[in-house]
């Protein structure tokens, strides 16, 4: 059953996603405005989520799953980062939450650019 709710969920955000990208151009400067807007929109829903279970510790589990993990999880996985990486500044763990930040921006960008090389894709 959890499952099902983080898959459906999942799906539902994925569409969005896809969906609000399409409805928001790009800027002149390239600058990914819908992309962007998505990850705001995301963190900002998966804070209302967090912030709700936190006052009602009624709320059936699976629908936590597929709120949080499914659909933004499925809008944004950048709403997951920015959630355990604020877990670990409340936890008292800046500096980890900090490192958590640069590598994950760092080894996902060369990751990428890895993948790029690797099949021919990357030039300047």
């Amino acid at each position: 059953m959890n499952l099902l709710a983080v898959g459906i969920g999942g799906a539902i955000g994925a569409v969005c996603r896809y969906l609000f990208g399409q409805m928001i151009p790009k800027m002149g400067s390239g600058f990914p405005l819908g992309t962007f807007a998505v990850n705001v929109i995301g963190c900002f829903a998966i804070g209302l989520i967090v912030a709700m279970v936190g006052k009602h510790s009624d709320i059936d589990p699976r629908l936590v799953l597929f709120l949080q993990t499914g659909i933004c999880g499925g809008f944004t996985t950048f709403s997951t980062f920015s959630l355990e990486t604020l877990a670990l500044i409340e936890d008292g763990c800046f500096a980890v939450g900090v490192l958590y930040i640069v590598l994950s921006v760092l080894l996902g960008l060369l990751s990428l650019l890895a993948a790029k090389i690797l099949v021919g894709g990357w030039h300047l």
